[in-house]
């Protein structure tokens, strides 16, 4: 597999020259990436513009849409406001059913904050037309189309998994990771470290195979595709925001209440 030999010596060891050779050839792979991306640099680092850019558009949409529903707030909500009012709504009850009726109004903010973001990102990717516009490498998508933002998003979910668990009972918290008997505890702590990989793999996993799926058929019948898809696109992206979002707020109830 590789050019260098290892010759056999009188002890039966191995001659190791070319060990380091071989360590070059792992590096030179693990440097290898899929697909192009368009990079800025900033200072002595480089950051994916292409995700950043789609990311500011989903902010500003968001933004844009708080601003006109709260301008002038009227008693009897209608049009924006109305609108807003049933996504708020709907947002509160998630988060009171899965964290519970005691103490889930201080993290209603960021269950919807995650819900509202992955839900428009999802959005983007299936109804903007993003690929109209060029760059010198790569193309746009829907920001969660890159591990990068699903992974930061997941992160922030595990941060507040341990922020809540740690400001409801204290350093009693990590009692859990011995119960019911201390045997458990590399298995219980494998457990919280799985929770990010599988928040951050499903979401990353299901948006790219729904363009990738999308891109494939819209070529291949270009006349007929297009619509129908881009409704599966939607539905299946509205899917997606609301599995996180539940599962955030289900892991924040989790470590309030101590249990599996």
């Amino acid at each position: 597999m590789f050019p260098h030999k290892f010759v056999s010596r009188g002890s039966n060891t191995l001659d190791t020259v070319g060990i380091s050779d071989i360590s070059n050839h792992f590096c030179e792979v693990s440097d290898v990436e899929v697909g192009q991306h368009f990079y800025w640099q900033l200072g002595n680092f480089q950051v994916h513009a292409q995700v950043l850019i789609t990311s500011w558009v989903v902010a500003i949409i968001l933004l844009g849409l708080a601003i006109s529903a709260t301008r002038d707030l009227q008693v009897i909500p209608t049009g924006g406001q109305n609108f807003v009012e049933y996504i708020l709504e709907f947002i509160r009850d998630l988060t009171r059913t899965q964290i519970g009726e005691e103490g889930y109004r201080p993290w209603v903010p960021f269950v919807g904050t995650m819900f509202l973001f992955i839900f428009v990102s999802n959005w983007s990717g299936a109804i903007l037309p993003w690929r109209v516009l060029k760059l010198p490498n790569g193309e746009l998508a829907a920001p969660t189309n890159d591990i990068n933002t699903t992974v930061a998003l997941a992160l922030l979910t595990s941060i507040a998994y341990f922020y809540a668990g740690l400001r409801k009972k204290g350093l009693s918290f990590f009692g859990k990771y011995i119960q019911p008997t201390p045997i458990l505890l590399p298995i219980n702590i494998l457990e919280d470290f799985t929770k990010p990989l599988s928040l951050s793999f499903r979401l990353f996993g299901n948006i790219l195979a729904d363009e990738l799926v999308v891109a494939v058929l819209i070529s291949s019948v270009p006349s007929i595709i297009p619509v129908p898809m881009t409704f599966l696109g939607s539905f299946t992206s509205a899917i997606q925001a609301l599995i996180f979002a539940t599962l955030a707020a289900a892991y924040i109830g989790e470590s309030m209440e101590g249990h599996h």
